[in-house]
């Protein structure tokens, strides 16, 4: 029998996030220039801080190439960013390789078809509520919230919360 998703959260040890469609609801806006703007959730920023304060190691694995993103992700902390990763099992195994991960303490969450490698090698494979239906199938958990919406902040809320490492230290650290 399988595990149930609250069973492997104690043992995540590494987050692994896609960015549009995850930590963006997954439109652009499009300027003349041809530059394209995301918008992403404060509440998540929040959380993924949080999740690095506490020693858990977050990554980012995302097909877009955007330095306005790698830059707003580094000041929450983040070192491990891929961004332009069209084969994202290939940053996956680096990743692996480079810190010796163990895929059942990883936790990864995407929302469409690029993401499905990684999410069926990964312990806990996790989506927004408006994920693609494959990434549905594959998933061990289905957020309440869509991309953009908050969905990184409850996944990450709840392996802090269980592993005793989210407190009313970390509000008051952040408001």
């Amino acid at each position: 029998m399988d595990k149930s998703y609250k069973e492997i959260l104690p043992q995540i040890d590494t987050l692994i996030f896609d960015v549009d469609g995850v930590l963006t609801d997954g439109g652009v806006h499009v300027f003349e220039n041809g530059e394209l703007i995301r918008k992403m959730n404060v509440k998540d920023g929040y959380a993924l801080k949080c999740a690095v304060d506490a020693g858990l190691r977050v990554c980012i694995i995302s097909g877009g190439s955007s330095e306005g993103v790698r830059s707003r992700l580094k000041g929450l902390g983040i070192t491990d960013i891929y961004l332009g990763a069209h084969n994202k099992i290939e940053q996956y195994q680096e990743l692996q390789d480079m810190y010796d991960l163990k895929s059942e303490n990883v936790l990864y969450m995407g929302d469409d078809i690029p993401d499905y490698p990684v999410m069926s090698l990964v312990g806990l494979a996790c989506c927004p509520k408006d994920a693609a239906p494959e990434i549905q199938q594959v998933s061990q958990y289905i957020s309440h919230k869509k991309g953009g919406s908050g969905c990184v902040r409850d996944v990450v809320q709840q392996v802090l919360k269980v592993q005793g490492k989210w407190n009313d230290k970390f509000d008051a650290k952040y408001d």
